[in-house]
Order: C-alpha cells, then structure tokens, then sequence
C-alpha cells in the first residue's frame, strides 16, 4: 500500500526529476496576499511571480503545500467529519511553470505522474477541459489517448480560472477517477455530479490570458502553470477506497482519539473521531506557523476550530483533555515531511491543553442552556437566534458549534434572529480579519528591484558605508528629485541601516550627498529593498547620487544589547520554565526590550530573580558572541530555536552566545542558538547588565517580559536605590533594617486600627457615640425595637454592633444609621425569635430609601445598605417602625 507520505515523497520526486525546484511549503499565514487568511492553494506563494513583480532563480517548482480552509469564503468547517472529503486541513500538491512550459508538458507530466509513478489505472481516469480550450482536448488525445467521451466540456467557470476581476486568467483542465458504479454518482457536468463516483484529483491551471477591466483579453507574453493535486484524494483511491477518513494517516489519528477515549472507530463515536482528527491537524499546524487563539482575526478562527473539536472528544466521552494527547500520534505521522509541527510539539501540546481545560469548565453550562432552550419549543422549531446569541456571548459558542450540536438532534438555528441579536457586533465581526501580510500592491518596490537590484547590508560589519541612491519614491511614486523639507524614502544599491524585522526597530542617522544631507527616522525592507525613510534637511536630492551614510551609533549599540539579552532571555525562560517556551513576538529598542512567550501562569518571584540572575552570569561571561551563515536543516540540527511563522531562504543567520557545560551546538557547550537576522554585539559583556521590570499577560497562554540593559538598566536600579534611601530616611532605619521596620509599622497600624474600633464599639454601646445617649428601647406593636444614629462608626463596625445590642435586648429589633461625613451606612438586625415575623432586609430597604439610596440586602436576621443623606435619619427610623408596625 503506497501511504500518504509515500504518495507526496513521489510526487516531489518526479518533479525534481523534471527540473523543477522543490520549495517547502509556506506558513499557512500569507505573507504576499493581505486578502486571504490562510494559505488555501498552492500557488499562494508564487503569486507575485505569476503577476510579474518578482523573479527568482528558477522558473519550475513543485511543492505539497499546508493549507486550511475554515474561514472567509472558503470555509470548509460545517461539513468536516460528515462528507468523505471535507477538511479544514489538506496538502495540495502542486508543480508550477513560470513563463516556461505550457499545456503539452503540463498535461504530460501529470499522465505520466498518475498513470506510471503512482500507478492509477488509466481506464478509470476521465477529464473536463473549458469547453473553447481545443488545444487542451487535442493534447489529452495525444498525450493520454483518451477518448472524445472521456474529454467532458465545460462551458461555466468551474473550469475557467480568474485571480480576480483582472490580472491573469486561463481555462482549467481537471482530472476525475472513477470509483465504480457501485457508488452513486455521475460524471462532471452531468445531472448526478454531486454524487461520490467521480471524484476530482487534479486541477491544471493554465495561465493563458490576461483580463482587463473593459472585459477583453490578451495573451499573456509569458504563458504559465499552476496545478494543484489533493493528496489526501489521491491516497483514498490508491487505497482502495473513496473516503478521505479511511486513508492511513487519518486512519491512525482517528484510531489514537478512540484508544485514547476507550471507544471503538467506527462505533457511534465515529463522527466524532473524525472532526476531533481533522481539527488535530489544523490547529497543530496553526499553532507552530505562529497563530495563537485569540478573539479575533486568525486566532478566533483557531479557536473555533480547537472549541468544535473539544466539544466532540465530550461528547465521545472525554472525560480529560483529549486533544494534547493526540499530539504524538500526528508528530510520528507528518513530523518528517514537515519539521516545524515537531519542534513546535511542547507548544502545541500546553496550548491545547489549557485551551481544552478553559472550555471544559464552561462546556457543561453551555449544553445545558441549549438542552433548557430546546426543552420549552416543538419539536420541530428551529433555536431562537437570541438564544443561540447568548450561547455565544455568555459561553463563548460561536453559531456555527451550536448549529454542529443543533445538527445532531436534528434542529436549526433562526440565524436571522442570531443577526438581529448581533447586531451591535457585526461591524467587529466583520472586520476581525483586516490582514496582516506583506503588502500586496508594493509593486513600485519590486519595480525598483527588476531596474536596479535589490539592497546589500553592510551592517553587520559596519555602521558607516559609501553608496548611491537608486530612486526616491513619494506617496508610492518614483520622482526624480527631492527638495529641502521633502517627506521622502530613499533606496540605495548597497546600506549599513538595519531595516526593521524580528521585532528589532529600523535605524536611524544621516545621509550626506554632497552639500544636502537627508534625516533617516526609519528603515524598512521590501522585496529585498531597504527604504531609508525620512526628511530632506537641506537638498536638492537627485537618483545617481553618491552618499555617505551613518547609522545613530549610540541608539544602534543600545539597541544591540537589548536584542543579544533577548536571546539569553529566551534560553533563561526554556531552562527555568521548560521547553514549550517560544518567542511569539519581540521589541529590541533603544530604550527597552520587551519580549512575549508562550507560557500560561505568570512567573513568582523566585522565577524572575533566577531568570534576571542566569541573564546576568552570561553577561559577565563576556564571551564572543558568534555568527555563522548555514541552511536551515544545519542550523536545527545544532539546536537552533526559530520563531514559528517566519519566513526563512535557503540560507539563514545563526546567532550563537554563551559558554554552558551541557549546552547546545556540536560540541555541546553553547548556551543559546537562534536563527536570526538582526545586529548583536561582539560580547555578552557589552550588554553591560540586564534588568527584568516587569511580566504581564499579554494574550491568552502568552506572557509578556519588559527589561532594560546597559546604562538604562543601571539607572534603574539607581532609582530603586534612590527611593529606598528615602524610605529608610524616613523609617531613620539603617543597616538594611527598613523591611523589618515597616513590618513593625504595619503590625503596629492594625493594632492601632484594631484598638480604635474596640473603642468606637464600646462608645456606641455607652451612648457616647449616639445622637439620643442613653436610648432605650420602645415598644413597636408588642416588640421592643432600639434605633440608634452613630457617629465616629463605620459601617464595617455596625454588624458587630447589631448583635451586642441583640444580646442585651435578649429579644427584639436594632436600627443603626451611621454618619459619616453626611453619608449613611444603615443596619438592621432582629433577634432570632422575631426573624420569622420580621425581616432585618425589609427594615433596611424602608430605611434606606429614606436615605436617598437604593436596595439593601441580607439575611432575616442581618442586613445592611447605605444612603446619600444621614440627615434624614429621623424618617428612616419612623420608615422602619412602620415596617415593625405591619
């Protein structure tokens, strides 16, 4: 049997074979197209080099290519785990052509492909071509020998492909196999398409034209290829059955969720154990691109996977987080072809385990108002949309869980009645996902990098450099000249400015032209070209000049220790708190560094004067700090720590600083290795010290670090210094005393507090502290009732108050009305024997009213509330006898 990773490894192979690069797959966060959220195609990637605005080395690739699909307009979720070939998570297979071969090898390669290297019998085997694409159908002849009734023409867009209203375009050509006829189902165009006998494997793309807003089309001058083949369809066929879920790799997740819940695979839980399977692989894959649940954007989209499949593994009978378990399981299926799911596994494992945990507790209550709101309807009434609204702001359930759980009792949900409830939260809805990619119209940068070429950095040897400007670019144009006080941006052939990236801030300094000289405020890259942005101090500035440049030295070594005591920050936090620690995002600024980690429970003290003091003793070990250049497979191999999400070439920078007996690295005694990019300084030394300030949640399961290094690090400690010198001199306490003194303050306050509240008692019961001294108590329909108004009492002595006065009284009703500061703090207590007849709660709420407050509550026998005005204490008291009175 050919498995799943058998099947991609031959693919790649062959097209290897056939000249083309293989390129690992991309995050599934795109970074070269703001409209989507996730990677859904295989050509997402390559999309600036189908348009034209780059080029690469190579002009055939080939790729298996992660992708999700679950929301925007391309949401699989609602279908996952009741169809055979709905996913969230799929590999698309894909060989692609840039301007090199077209349809005949196009076509060629994948007759071959299917029919030889994967063996699939060419008899089962049928296409769909547009149905104006002769050329196409003429090549399937040729190429494949198939006959005219197995080229089916298909005049509607499903076979005719647009990147949008304009821009490249082309007709398609699928690829269906045949189950047989034992399954239901007709082929492509026919009135029982729908069904499951002819299942589609393959898609070829052919890049033929390009569209125009007047709707015309010409032919492009550099025709291209982009295909893209399901895997997992592919696998089910070749294994002998037309169900995704059956295939060896989802076999053995759906087999390891059912040993894990003790229930069979194929049993009642069966639905269950797919979605939970399915979800394992999208949420695993998000979570080590970098995407961490949240309420919005991607992370909700997360969520509400990891919430779909949490509320399945309880109802297979979960009694435990399920889903982290099943981490293993996926690692040891899809770990080799893709290496960032195992270096991420102790992140994915803790954050679907707190994730799983949180849910849980609000998982129960949930079902059990969906179970109460169905209680009272017919059994054939949809859910009322505002009671599926208040799943979802109460507990967390997005429409979508409570339609999956409506489903399986065969109920609706009044989504318009949800819209309606919702109302207040659709524009939030609606822009959860704002994009976060790399800009998609930046053509005029990769213009600049066809003309010119893209920018060398020099700044990791050097912080001043000769070089000429290429262009200057304003309001996204090119000009051919600034003047003095221009707001412009500069790109020149070669610079020593650090361009932000890896949360290390842009530089800054001057650049000198002659007699004008340009003020860079920031430095930023695209498409491999650095763009000096700033201000023209004195000008003209004209493309072709040469400059000398000079980068802020004194914020640049600032901001080099903040970002080397990064990287022993991030180690410290692995070695102290354990290896599912990773950086989720970063600043290295001149003034500060702050850094956010994957982790869930904030750190005790004791952790964050370890963490400070391990910084520091590689600090002071003044060791070289070291660079090496290598490929990203070396660079794991030594240990490297990566930051899941970035996007890393062929080669990568890799930063390495420490001295550690059982360390990393191939001789085992570097402390800390981390691919990065961005500047550090020559010694651990020259970060001079390291002070942590302070940690605080950043997100859900990520902390956030603030620190300071250098001379700002010394200056706060300066600080602290300067204040506990106050402290002590006003303590006049010395030798390092002032903690013990203050706690002898302190115990010496709470006595003191103690003592004057004894006293304000035992006035209050003397009559010395009462409007009415020496008040007795009156008769009130058979029951003595004592009503006092006090001063000099807070309402926190009253209920102490209320029961001496009880005790004294042995039976009846106490009022008293403290002033303070003209406000009333009222209560009321009533002897157990009257309790039954009379409420303290009632009492209070008649007085309090007279108070100018509201409410009051309590217990029969004790209640409190307050008001605005004491003064008019005299009617509180006649309000409560009234009550007393009935």
């Amino acid at each position: 049997m050919q498995t799943l990773n058998d099947i991609r490894s031959t693919f790649l192979d062959y097209f290897a074979k056939q000249g083309h690069r293989a390129v690992p797959s991309s995050p599934l966060v795109p970074r070269n197209d703001p409209t989507l959220m996730f990677a859904n195609s295989g050509m997402v990637q390559f999309k600036n080099l189908f348009t034209g605005v780059e080029t690469r080395d190579y002009s055939r690739a080939t790729t298996a290519q992660k992708c999700v699909r679950a929301g925007g307009k391309h949401n699989d979720l609602d279908n996952v785990g009741y169809t055979a070939r709905h996913h969230t998570f799929f590999e698309m297979l894909g060989n692609f052509s840039f301007g090199d071969y077209f349809k005949a090898d196009a076509i060629r390669f994948a007759w071959e492909l299917i029919t030889g290297e994967l063996g699939i019998d060419k008899d089962r085997l049928l296409v769909t071509v547009y149905h104006t694409d002769d050329e196409a159908a003429e090549l399937w002849k040729k190429v494949a020998g198939l006959s005219d009734d197995r080229i089916i023409r298909i005049a509607t867009s499903d076979n005719f492909w647009m990147m949008g209203p304009t821009g490249p375009c082309g007709p398609c050509s699928e690829i269906f196999y045949d189950h047989g006829d034992h399954i239901w189902g007709g082929p492509p165009g026919s009135p029982e398409e729908d069904g499951d006998r002819f299942v589609e494997i393959w898609n070829l793309v052919f890049m033929q034209y390009e569209q125009f807003e007047d709707g015309t089309r010409r032919e492009l001058a550099a025709q291209s290829i982009d295909t893209g083949m399901g895997i997992e369809r592919v696998a089910a066929l070749l294994q002998g059955t037309n169900d995704n879920y059956a295939t060896d790799l989802m076999r053995a997740l759906i087999e390891a969720s059912a040993h894990a819940t003790s229930t069979e695979p194929d049993g009642p839980g069966r639905t269950h154990h797919r979605v939970i399977a399915d979800h394992l692989r999208s949420t695993s894959f998000l979570l080590a691109d970098g995407v961490m649940p949240s309420n919005d954007g991607r992370g909700y989209v997360l969520r509400r996977i990891m919430r779909r499949a949490m509320r399945h593994a309880h109802q297979v009978g979960a009694k435990d987080p399920l889903m982290h378990r099943l981490v293993p399981e996926l690692v040891r299926q899809m770990g080799q072809a893709y290496p960032e799911l195992r270096q991420a596994q102790p992140l994915i494992e803790e954050t679907l385990k707190l994730e799983e945990t949180r849910f849980r507790q609000t998982l129960d209550r949930g079902l059990k108002l969906l179970d109460d709101e169905l209680s009272g309807l017919p059994e054939d009434a949809a859910l009322p949309g505002a009671s599926a609204f208040k799943l979802y702001d109460t507990y967390g359930f997005p429409l979508d869980l409570t339609q999956d759980a409506l489903r399986e009792k065969g109920r609706s949900v009044d989504t318009e009645g949800f819209d309606t409830a919702m109302a207040e939260q659709k524009a939030k809805a609606r822009a959860a996902w704002s994009g976060s990619g790399e800009a998609a119209d930046a053509t005029v940068w990769y213009d600049i990098a066809d003309s010119h070429g893209t920018t060398d950095f020099l700044g990791y040897d050097t912080e001043e450099a000769e070089a000429q400007v290429l262009a200057i670019v304003k309001d996204g144009v090119e000009i051919p000249q600034a003047d003095q006080g221009d707001a412009v941006t500069l790109v020149l052939n070669q610079t020593p400015f650090y361009a932000e990236a890896g949360g290390q801030v842009g530089d800054t300094g001057t650049i000198r032209l002659g007699d004008a000289e340009f003020t860079v405020t920031d430095t930023r890259k695209v498409a491999g070209v650095f763009l000096h942005i700033g201000t023209v101090a004195s000008g003209p500035i004209t493309p072709g000049t040469a400059a000398q440049l000079r980068v802020d030295h004194d914020r640049r070594a600032r901001i080099r220790a903040n970002h080397s005591a990064t990287h022993l920050l991030h180690e410290a936090l692995r070695e102290a708190l354990g290896d599912h620690v990773a950086q989720r995002g970063s600043l290295n600024a001149p003034d500060r560094l702050r850094f956010d980690f994957s982790h869930s429970a904030a750190l005790s003290a004791a952790e964050i004067a370890g963490i400070e003091a391990e910084v520091n003793g590689f600090v002071r070990q003044n060791t070289p700090v070291e660079t090496r250049i290598m490929t990203p497979d070396d660079a794991r191999a030594l240990g490297a720590q990566a930051l899941f999400g970035e996007k890393y070439g062929d080669e990568v920078r890799v930063v390495s600083m420490g001295d550690k007996a059982t360390g990393k690295g191939q001789d085992g005694s570097t402390y800390s290795i981390e691919l990065c990019g961005g500047t550090h300084v020559r010694r651990t030394g020259d970060i001079g010290a390291f002070v942590l300030m302070s940690d605080s949640a950043s997100s859900a399961g990520v902390r956030r670090i603030e620190a300071l290094t250098g001379q700002a690090a010394l200056d706060a400690l300066r600080e602290r210094d300067q204040r506990m010198g106050e402290v002590e001199g006003l303590l006049k306490s010395s030798g390092g005393d002032a903690v013990a003194r203050v706690r002898a303050l302190m115990d010496e306050r709470k006595a003191l507090s103690n003592e004057v509240a004894q006293l304000r008692r035992e006035i209050a019961m003397g009559g010395g502290g009462a409007t009415g001294a020496g008040v007795e108590a009156e008769d009130v329909n058979g029951r003595a009732f004592l009503a006092q108004v006090l001063t000099g009492v807070s309402g926190r002595d009253l209920p102490a108050l209320i029961d001496a006065h009880k005790e004294k009284l042995g039976t009846g009703i106490v009022l008293l009305i403290a002033d303070a500061d003209g406000k009333a703090a009222v209560a009321a207590g009533v002897t157990a024997d009257l309790a039954g007849d009379v409420s303290a709660v009632d009492i209070v709420r008649a007085a309090v009213s007279e108070l100018g407050g509201k409410g009051g509550g309590g217990r029969p026998d004790m209640a409190q509330g307050g008001g605005k005005d004491a003064a008019n204490a005299p009617a509180a008291i006649a309000a409560a006898r009234k009550v007393i009175e009935g």
